[in-house]
């Protein structure tokens, strides 16, 4: 199972840095061979641009998609996308580790998603959800939050987890077709004692090794909608009475 993983913290001792590390030591003593991106260091390019084309279709007016399309068919996509493509073609898995910041991912990190997951490799032209560019991986998100778990509760004040998360475990990773694994977050490491952050990587070391017997997150396919894109009454929720 080769692993990539996208790591975003800009810190090499924080414990983002320490989840990155041990995902690499788990699986690596598995046999499975691991890549790590780690964007900071990179100095990743985060905004995507003209600049993403080494020659342009239009060079008067800019629309993205059709660029890199373009872009893709002849080979002038710039040369770090195509680096961080090769990469995602070559993984079985894809973890992203990051903190959660202001209920997402850092801007280095969406802007790895902006300029890397392109028209014509990761989405389009029929390619989407579990038709998606990407089919046949699996992706997992690995993140922190700077909170307790109980504020991401359906009574606490920040909301459910699971909706948090759902533009980019749904709008992201399914909709590039990866499979998406239940995440792993550790809630409030800053507030955690020496003890309890050993034991938090122990629990994140034993998630990795249930990896290979882990069932996806249920996304609906795209089989389950109508022509209309809206979900077909036999796969709606049923309310307390069946109806």
């Amino acid at each position: 199972m080769k692993t990539l993983i996208v790591y975003a913290h800009e810190e090499p001792f924080s414990f983002n840095a320490a989840m990155k590390n041990t995902a690499v030591q788990t699986l690596e003593a598995e046999g499975h061979p691991v890549t790590v991106s780690d964007l900071y260091r990179m100095k990743f390019k985060a905004v995507a641009d003209g600049e993403d084309f080494l020659e342009r279709r239009d060079r008067y007016y800019l629309k993205r998609q059709l660029e890199e399309k373009s872009a893709r068919e002849l080979g002038t996509l710039s040369h770090d996308i195509v680096q961080e493509q090769e990469k995602l073609q070559d993984a079985d898995l894809v973890i992203l580790q990051f903190p959660l910041w202001w209920f997402s991912m850092p801007a280095i990190l969406k802007g790895w998603v902006d300029r890397v997951l392109t028209m014509g490799f990761a989405y389009g032209g029929g390619m989407w959800y579990d038709h998606g560019g990407l089919k046949g991986r699996k992706a997992m998100l690995s993140i922190t939050t700077g909170g307790p778990a109980p504020i991401y509760s359906e009574h606490g004040i920040n909301g459910e987890m699971e909706r948090i998360l759902y533009p980019i475990q749904h709008g992201i990773l399914y909709f590039c077709g990866m499979e998406v694994l239940p995440p792993f977050i550790a809630w409030g490491p800053a507030r955690m004692s020496d003890t309890q952050r050993l034991a938090t990587l122990e629990e994140f070391r034993k998630h990795l090794l249930a990896i290979p017997a882990m069932q996806p997150l249920p996304f609906h396919p795209l089989d389950h909608y109508d022509q209309g894109m809206q979900l077909k009454p036999e796969y709606r929720p049923q309310g307390p009475t069946g109806s």
